[in-house]
């Protein structure tokens, strides 16, 4: 199957998305087009990955002097301690503004390399690389960069795009499905917030998406990306509509940051529970239909995803979460800025529904109940 192409452009940047098996391949002419004085290349690599998609790499960048850094993607080192300690190691090798940075790994690898590539001497060339499904339909796309604080998930970062990102579905083989399942919730909520089509195309082939069947994969990723891209193409900077992509995660990352980001959940299982809570909240409002609730339940039952908004079902649960609400980054006022449901397809603006934790905890009884 033909690599698939999706292009990125805003008034000051443009680059290119590349989906399909083996779209690695693409790899040393890409680099040649883009970055045609690069000499030097970076390689932040997650230590995760299997040795020989590393080799695959390595063979790709012959012919360019290449450092291979080693980082153990976790939340704890989502960091700046360990940002400061790659930006030393770059620096000792000497690397300029027309050199180059790969991330290579998932959403934290990208998400920390990309953000050392944007303070590197104020900017230097950057390409990402993502290996996990979440990767490759979320934080690859739209240049969000970013690390945690002790206040809460991605509070330090910038915006910074990409040269090129490169989505090779070989990488997925190695995946456990509680990894496809973490990627899935992204693809998900990509239908939830803008496309009823692509939704109920969903009923029917998630469970192909998640065996890795090629075709189906190869699709949901492109219609996910597009999604994204839809909404990043038209506020880069997360000022308004944006924020849509959030619907959902304003509850995930509470039970995140509640959870102390443990191994046991991941941030896709959480979002699955959070798309949950915000669709009942939004039946709460009288802004969609239990119908629509419905919907979106029966999907994660008929694919066994129903265990992770099983322990959200009642309010002793949501109350835990209510602590860990007030550090989201759509909080503007000391109120917590929900993204909310109308109906598959179709959502809330941001900052059209706020609301303080002392009101949420008084509903969240009734809010269990939906």
């Amino acid at each position: 199957m033909k690599n698939q192409e999706i292009k990125f452009q805003n008034k000051s940047e443009k680059y290119s998305i590349f989906i399909g098996e083996n779209s690695i391949n693409l790899l040393p002419k890409k680099i040649k087009n883009l970055c045609p004085e690069t000499k030097k290349i970076g390689v932040i690599v997650d230590k995760n990955i299997p040795s020989k998609y590393k080799q695959i790499l390595k063979k790709k960048l012959k012919g360019y002097d290449v450092s291979f850094l080693q980082f153990l993607a976790n939340e704890k080192n989502k960091s700046l301690k360990k940002t400061y300690s790659l930006l030393n190691i770059l620096l000792s090798k000497n690397l300029n503004r027309s050199d180059l940075i790969i991330g290579f790994g998932g959403g934290i690898t990208g998400d920390v390399a990309s953000f050392v590539a944007s303070i590197f001497k104020r900017g230097i060339n950057f390409i990402n690389i993502p290996t996990t499904l979440l990767a490759q339909v979320d934080s690859s796309i739209g240049g969000k960069t970013g690390v945690n604080s002790n206040h809460g998930k991605n509070l330090i970062g910038s915006f910074y795009q990409p040269k090129l990102v490169l989505i090779d579905t070989t990488f997925l083989k190695s995946l456990p499905r509680k990894e496809m399942i973490c990627g899935y919730a992204e693809i998900l909520k990509h239908s939830i917030i803008k496309d009823k089509i692509f939704f109920n195309w969903l009923k029917k082939n998630t469970k192909s998406i998640l065996d890795k069947k090629k075709k189906e994969l190869i699709y949901s990723i492109k219609k996910s990306c597009q999604i994204k891209m839809f909404f990043v193409k038209q506020d880069t900077t997360e000022k308004n509509l944006r924020m849509t992509l959030n619907f959902g995660h304003t509850f995930a990352h509470a039970i995140e940051v509640k959870n102390n980001y443990s191994k046991k959940s991941t941030h896709g299982e959480a979002v699955l529970s959070g798309m949950i809570l915000a669709s009942k909240f939004s039946v709460y409002k009288k802004l969609c239909s239990s119908q629509t609730l419905k919907e979106i339940k029966n999907i994660y039952i008929q694919n066994n995803l129903d265990y992770t908004y099983k322990k959200y079902s009642n309010r002793k649960e949501i109350d835990k979460l209510l602590p860990f609400l007030k550090n989201d980054k759509k909080n503007n006022d000391g109120r917590i800025n929900f993204i909310l449901l109308k109906r598959i397809g179709k959502t809330t603006l941001s900052n059209q529904n706020k609301i303080s934790l002392k009101h949420l905890k008084s509903i969240t009884k009734t809010i269990a109940q939906y």
